[in-house]
């Protein structure tokens, strides 16, 4: 059997109300369907989420490393592609993402690649709050301060990862951290136009502030949450 030109790992847990309409989006891609594959890595979830994930991924099973981090290495480890693509369950794609990662990670010397975000709950205050974080990823990016590598809108070479030793299976921030490594692998580009739709519910519930005070107090404890409850530490 010929495998995909790429992967996509998708690590869920409870999300029977927003992963039909991630794995929908990928239906609709420009990229033709035998060329990709789903993987959804499931953290034990107590609801429906398998169920319907079955209906549209290509393998969906229970992850067996720690964390939503070790949830997208057995992703990856099972891909049987040599390009892979990461998102959330909670997302929503756009039709060229696939393809746009395709030919990025197709360019000489480049093993990683990333984009922005866009809020799926449209309100001005969360247009602001994501048009500050992509501003702030371009400037990073710009400047080599940092790469902005969100693990929902993500794609990498499957040998230079695993050679750069995959995702810290910490609580928050291993998104981040990972392109320290890569760099050493190769070149990592930033594609503004590569924007996926991002779900700010657990913003809105808890809080934009708050939520990102906590991110922040994670990633700079070293991805450990200490006295935070983070809602990724949700995965097993």
């Amino acid at each position: 059997m010929t495998p995909p030109v790429i992967s996509v790992v998708i690590p869920a847990y409870n999300e029977e109300g927003g992963i039909e309409r991630c794995l929908r989006s990928l239906s609709d891609q420009t990229l033709p369907r035998e060329q990709f594959e789903v993987i959804v890595v499931d953290g034990d979830s107590k609801d429906r989420t398998r169920e319907i994930a079955a209906a549209y991924a290509d393998r969906v099973f229970i992850q067996t490393s720690p964390k939503v981090g070790g949830a997208r290495n057995d992703g990856v480890l099972a891909a049987r592609a040599a390009l892979i693509a990461t998102t959330d369950a909670d997302c929503v794609l756009p039709p060229d993402w696939l393809e746009r990662i395709r030919n990025a990670l197709s360019s000489e010397g480049v093993v990683m690649v990333y984009g922005t975000v866009r809020p799926i709950e449209d309100s001005i205050k969360n247009r602001v709050s994501l048009w500050m974080a992509n501003t702030l990823s371009a400037l990073c990016y710009r400047t080599g301060i940092m790469y902005y590598t969100l693990g929902c809108n993500t794609g990498f070479r499957k040998d230079a990862f695993v050679r750069a030793g995959m995702y810290r299976t910490i609580d928050a921030g291993d998104d981040l951290e990972i392109a320290r490594r890569m760099l050493l692998e190769g070149r990592i580009l930033f594609d503004p136009g590569l924007k996926v739709g991002f779900s700010m519910r657990r913003y809105e519930q808890f809080g934009t502030i708050r939520s990102l005070y906590q991110w922040l107090y994670i990633v700079l404890k070293g991805g450990e949450s200490g006295r935070y409850t983070y809602s990724r530490r949700e995965y097993k």
